[in-house]
This record gives structure tokens, sequence and C-alpha cells, in this order.
């Protein structure tokens, strides 16, 4: 084989190597292998999530009182009790409203993230460095020792985490794509 068939051989076969757009078609989000199923987990995931914050605010809202007081009693609540009181079941509210909104619901997923991080976060602080452990929570959730709960509150902050990277991987793919 002469040099000049070789060199041209080898453009030829390098040009193949090449990934164009069209080689990632498979991977578009319109094909229902991949983009149906991701955005189906996303969507479960916000849904398990819109249902844990919109039970978890109208509990603390309709036994308010009870609420407020019992996060006047945490040993590291004491001073913020009466905001705090108000501005979860708001916070939970909000992201909760977020979550259901296509256009918002990344943001509310990283809220999500970021307020199971503080709860859990919160229940880690106070099994380790205090001897008194008022519940807060209300419903179902007030059932649950300090442990359980801690595990329950890990398992949807992997969760949250979890559905932020899958859609951050969806959304890079598509933008591949395009």
């Amino acid at each position: 084989m002469d040099a000049g068939v070789k060199r041209s051989y080898l453009r030829l076969s390098l040009k193949s190597v090449v990934i164009r757009p069209r080689a990632l078609s498979h991977l578009s989000t319109s094909n229902p292998a991949y983009g149906m199923k991701k955005n189906t987990i996303v969507e479960i995931i916000s849904a398990l999530l819109v249902f844990l914050f919109i039970y978890a605010a109208l509990s603390k809202l309709m036994d308010f009182d009870r609420f407020r007081y019992q996060l006047s009693q945490s040993p590291f609540m004491t001073r913020f009790s009466g905001f705090a009181a108000w501005a979860i079941p708001l916070a939970e509210i909000v992201i909760a409203a977020a979550l259901l909104i296509r256009r918002t619901r990344m943001a509310g997923l990283y809220l999500s993230y970021f307020l199971m991080l503080l709860f859990t976060g919160y229940i880690f602080i106070m099994l380790k460095y205090s001897s008194y452990l008022p519940c807060s929570c209300g419903g179902v959730l007030s059932g649950m020792s300090w442990k359980q709960h801690f595990v329950f509150n890990l398992a949807f902050t992997v969760l949250s985490v979890s559905a932020i990277m899958i859609q951050n991987k969806h959304s890079n793919i598509k933008h591949l794509v395009k």
C-alpha cells in the first residue's frame, strides 16, 4: 500500500471515530427509553417531596400552638422558635409549589435538598449533643423515634439530591443533542 493511500485511509478512519450529534440521538430526551424514564423518576421523587412537605406543613399549622411550644423547648431553637414556627411550614408550602411547576421544579429540588439537609443536620445535632429531645413534628412523623426520623430524613435528602443529579444529567444530554 502506498503512503498516499495509507494517509487517506487513516483520515477516513479518524473521521468515522468523531462523534456527531446524530450519533447521540439515542440519548435524546424524546427517546422513550431514556427521557421518559428519567422524567418519570424525577416526577415521582418530586411528588413524594410534595406530599411530605404539604403533609408536614399542614400538621404543623393545624396544631400550631403545640408546634411553636415544642420548638421553644428545643435547646438550639429557643431564640428563634417564634420565627421558625411560621417560617418552616411556609417554606415547606413554597417548596412544594415550586416542585409542582415544571419551570420551577429544579429550584424546588435544590430547595428540598437544602431544607432536608437542614432538618437532617438538626436531628443529628440533637441526637449527638442534647439530652432533651422534644418532638416538634406532627401527624405520623411524631410517632417516629429520633433515630427513625434521622433515617427517614436522610432518605429524603438522598432522594432530593438524586433527582437533582438525574435532572442535571438529563438537561446536559438534552443540550448536547441539540
